[in-house]
């Protein structure tokens, strides 16, 4: 999988060399990224195409540092899927180096379809927890709310949102890449409204968020 960063102000992908890997399992660097900002990973899970996004928070700048889909074939078996997902992901937080990480959590539905996210979204926890990194979780209809302001907001108002909050160039692409960023603002704007949490400094907390 190759990740392609995504300028603030650029409308077009580019290629970027990763950053060197630290100690750990598999050369995954667990430390976080040294800034006084805020780095947060969002990742929209799903069996076959994972969104991640990469927004970076410092006071009430929000910026894109990178965004893409990790995707798994479905010539694959669901093993294997759920390894390309979960190397995918590891691979995302050793480039990027996030200090928190945002999950988008799967609705009631469609038993199939919730149970194929369900397993995704365990990759996405795992790789975390791999990299010791605290997790939160968030209805879909939680995230539209935040971005939004609407909680049934359609896919594209969510991607032209998105756009305009971190001020890019073009709607970004694909669309599960967008939800990923969607997430992470979401996460964001719950983290600076907690009551009793002042802004968005970091904290050293690990843990899951029901």
């Amino acid at each position: 999988m190759t990740l392609r960063p995504f300028g603030k102000t650029q409308g077009r992908l580019r290629s970027r060399q990763g950053r060197p890997a630290g100690p750990g399992w598999a050369g995954l660097a667990t430390g976080q990224a040294h800034t006084d900002a805020l780095i947060v990973l969002g990742i929209d899970p799903g069996i076959a195409i994972t969104g991640y996004g990469i927004v970076r928070v410092q006071g009430r700048d929000h910026t894109s540092l990178g965004f893409g889909a990790i995707r798994a074939p479905e010539r694959l078996s669901r093993g294997e899927r759920l390894l390309t997902i979960y190397r995918g992901l590891l691979q995302v937080i050793r480039e990027w180096r996030p200090h928190e990480v945002a999950v988008e959590d799967f609705y009631a539905g469609h038993v199939r379809a919730a149970v194929a996210i369900g397993e995704a979204r365990a990759m996405a926890l795992l790789a975390a927890a791999q990299a010791e990194l605290p997790v939160s979780l968030y209805k879909p209809l939680e995230v539209k709310q935040f971005v939004t302001s609407y909680g049934q907001g359609s896919k594209e108002q969510v991607q032209e949102m998105v756009r305009v909050l971190l001020e890019l160039a073009e709607p970004p692409q694909p669309a599960d890449a967008a939800d990923a960023l969607a997430v992470a603002l979401c996460h964001c704007f719950r983290r600076a409204s907690t009551p009793g949490r002042p802004g968005l400094s970091l904290t050293k907390g690990r843990g899951v968020r029901p």
